[in-house]
């Protein structure tokens, strides 16, 4: 009797803008979920694609040389792609439409590895509806604060990079001092000789509090920590 293969995917990730894309915003929850799909459907990852880029609209494949590479490599590997949400491919239904049209596979972890053709056009769709009502209430507040007499304009260019830069180093320490916190336990674990995964199990039934204050402990997440605290 033949052994079946297991399944194997291309992992695709993406984050809208640069910031996000240096500080990690989005991508460690996409890899969160997309490990969390791998795991409970035996799918095994080939390799993992990160981009930082806007992708809107139907010409978005042009614009993200990673995603165009992603599915170079399915192709090749005679494999699917995965995703955690379908916005991360994209919110314009032309262009989902156009992947499955050109019969790219590709699996949304989100949406579960059965999904009909046809919800995903239904989710494309509400995503792309989605994108539009963001930006007319953009344009509206926009209006209205016009109306009151409020000045508007681009920030100064330095005072803007300044602030971001304040930001993205406070959060930084935030996450440090964090996993300062924590590693003490996870170092407990570790003593004991558990496997990453036996330490994510404990964390969770001991609802050890996340860096967000709730939410699950992964893999991920635990790796993240031991590293932000210097103990990797």
């Amino acid at each position: 009797m033949a052994v079946k293969r297991p399944s194997r995917a291309i992992a695709y990730m993406r984050v809208s803008t640069r910031e996000q894309g240096k500080s990690g915003l989005g991508l460690d929850a996409q890899r969160e979920r997309i490990e969390r799909f791998a795991g409970s459907e035996g799918v095994e990852i080939l390799a993992w694609y990160p981009e930082v880029e806007t992708g809107k609209g139907s010409d978005a494949l042009e614009r993200r040389p990673e995603l165009a590479r992603a599915l170079a490599h399915a192709r090749r590997a005679r494999c699917h792609v995965l995703v955690a949400k379908l916005d991360r491919l994209s919110r314009d239904v032309a262009f989902v439409a156009g992947l499955m049209a050109k019969k790219v596979p590709f699996w949304v972890a989100d949406l579960g590895r059965d999904v009909d053709p046809f919800m995903l056009h239904i989710h494309a769709a509400v995503a792309q509806q989605e994108r539009r009502l963001i930006a007319a209430r953009t344009k509206e507040a926009l209006a209205a604060a016009r109306a009151r007499g409020v000045r508007l304009g681009n920030p100064d260019p330095e005072a803007l990079r300044v602030a971001q830069a304040k930001g993205a180093e406070r959060n930084r320490e935030q996450a440090v001092a964090f996993a300062r916190r924590v590693a003490p336990i996870i170092r407990e674990y570790q003593g004991r000789g558990l496997s990453l995964r036996a330490i994510v199990a404990e964390m969770n039934i001991r609802q050890v509090p996340t860096a967000s204050g709730g939410g699950q402990w992964h893999v991920t997440t635990v790796r993240n920590a031991l590293a932000r605290a210097g103990l990797t």
